[in-house]
């Protein structure tokens, strides 16, 4: 019988392990390739698009997502009232009124009893931002407070919300003399402050918020298995951080109105 020399057998083992090791390296370079090409359209994948327009206007993802947060929040809140007792049964009252005490025991650390009159506004701006936070919990969806429009969009209306505030508490009179203490000279730069405050909830909102988006997304893609989890949980706590900060300053600016600097 023919058989073929043993130098030719160990030579064809080789050159198939080699071809192996080429199809598995070439694999390699593909899953690679397919993962870089994924990081380059992180940025996009987080910027917000068009979806539709109304007239002239231009209805943007981040405007959509903060829609459908709106109608999830309304109906949540909608169902956990619809039936509120005096001695509380439900779980969803309870939990309710814990929030409540929260939010109230938040302002009076600040501002004493009279700041519990502030729990409406200042507890609808901390449950918003937190609930925008964690949108992503949505499939699908991007939260509103990665786009510096929805961030400096919230910011600027709680600065002219504690505005008006400081005017229905102290009255006009009062609420101009804020800005000429301690000195008249000082007034254009506490005039100031205020622009310097909504900039500072704004983009510290929208950094924070947007890199840990950033983060989250990159880490899944390059080690879907390892990373999500835990870095999906830091996303849980960074929300709520950022939703708390973004709340106690608007609370501290409250006070600075009501209680003097």
């Amino acid at each position: 019988m023919f058989s073929l020399p043993a130098t030719i057998v160990k030579a064809a083992e080789h050159a198939t392990e080699a071809a192996a090791h080429g199809a598995h390296g070439a694999e390699e370079l593909t899953g690679m390739a397919a993962k870089f090409e994924e990081l380059n359209h992180v940025l996009g994948h987080l910027t917000p698009h068009v979806k539709f327009h109304i007239g002239p206007i231009p209805v943007t993802s981040t405007i959509v997502n903060t829609w459908i947060v709106m109608v999830v929040l309304t109906a949540i809140v909608f169902f956990i009232t619809r039936k509120v007792e005096y001695k509380p049964r439900s779980a969803g009252q309870k939990i309710l009124e814990m929030y409540i005490e929260f939010i109230g025991g938040l302002l009076e650390t600040v501002m004493g009893k009279k700041g519990r009159k502030f729990i409406p506004f200042v507890g609808t701006v901390f449950l918003f931002i937190l609930a925008l936070n964690l949108s992503w919990f949505i499939p699908g969806m991007i939260p509103p407070t990665t786009d510096f429009n929805t961030t400096f969009g919230l910011s600027i209306a709680t600065i002219l919300a504690v505005n008006f505030i400081g005017i229905r508490e102290k009255g006009l009179k009062h609420y101009l003399q804020h800005y000429l203490e301690p000195n008249p000279i000082m007034a254009p730069l506490t005039f100031m402050e205020q622009f310097t405050h909504a900039f500072s909830l704004g983009i510290r909102l929208f950094g924070n918020m947007f890199g840990e988006k950033m983060v989250v997304t990159v880490l899944t893609i390059l080690a879907p298995l390892i990373f999500p989890l835990p870095v999906q949980l830091l996303g849980i706590i960074m929300g709520i951080i950022q939703a708390f900060v973004f709340t106690l300053l608007t609370i501290t600016y409250i006070s600075e109105f009501v209680l003097g600097h």
